[in-house]
Formats: structure tokens, C-alpha cells, sequence
């Protein structure tokens, strides 16, 4: 990763190991190599932003220095994750889409016959599968175990 987005993409500042470390530790002690390896995830990513970041400082807080602690930790970044920002970003047939509004309707057709799948562990497979086949005789689609 080389930028870090705070609130624009046009505010995107360089990333800096050691200014992320000084953040971890006001609240507990933490080695470059156990940062290093929490953000081994986002290398390949050019470009980030700051709330995966603070996600992933709570949870190198957390190991070290209790819930209580990294809740401290992210209370401080809370005005990153404004849930009134973000909308549902979905991928269908291969485009980033937030919603359909703009579609014409055989793609509208195209997507709403989709089979939708759950990834909710609480429901068995013997149900999933009932689940699964419903929707698919619901669009009409064949359905093959």
C-alpha cells in the first residue's frame, strides 16, 4: 500500500509505517514485525482507506491489550467509519455498481434472476440446499446438486 485515504480520494497522503506504530502505541506496545504482518493483506493495494487501517490497529490491541483498550483505540478514528458514507457496493457481472437505477431492464431481468447466495454458518446444508433450490425454481433456472 502507498496511500491512505482519509476523507477524499483527493487528501490520499503517503503511508508511513512509523506514524501508524506512534498511533498503536499510546495504547499498548507493538513491534514492526507484528504490524508488518497485520498489514500484509493490503500490500498489493496501491491505495487504502484509513478505516482498514483502524480496523486493523483494534485488533493488534486487542491481542495485546484487551477489548477495552482497543474500544479506546477506536473511538479515536470513529469519524472514519460514518455509516451515512458509504452505500452497498455490489459486484454484478463484472461492474462495481451501488445500485441498479441506471440499468435497463434486461439487465435489471438478468440480475434479479440471479440464484443469491448466503454465506450465514448458522443454516445447515441440508436447509441451504432447500433454500438454493427454491430460488432457482422461483426463476425458473435448473439447479443441479
Amino acid at each position: 500500500m502507498k496511500n491512505i485515504i482519509y476523507k477524499n480520494p483527493s487528501d490520499a497522503q503517503n503511508f508511513d509505517i512509523k506514524r501508524f506504530m506512534r498511533s498503536l502505541e499510546r495504547y499498548t506496545k507493538v513491534s514492526e514485525q507484528e504490524v508488518k504482518k497485520a498489514l500484509a493483506d493490503f500490500n498489493h493495494y496501491d491505495t487504502l482507506h484509513v478505516s482498514c487501517l483502524v480496523e486493523a490497529g483494534t485488533k493488534l490491541i486487542a491481542d495485546k491489550a484487551g477489548d477495552k483498550v482497543a474500544k479506546e483505540y477506536f473511538d479515536q478514528y470513529a469519524e472514519y467509519f460514518d455509516e451515512g458514507k458509504f452505500e452497498r457496493l455490489r459486484r454484478i457481472t463484472g461492474y462495481l455498481v451501488g445500485t441498479l437505477d441506471r440499468w435497463n431492464d434486461a439487465k435489471k431481468a438478468e440480475e434479479s434472476a440471479r440464484v443469491k447466495h448466503s454465506v450465514n454458518s448458522s443454516v445447515d446444508d441440508a436447509t441451504r440446499l432447500v433454500m438454493l433450490e427454491t430460488q432457482a425454481m422461483e426463476h425458473n433456472l435448473a439447479y443441479t446438486r
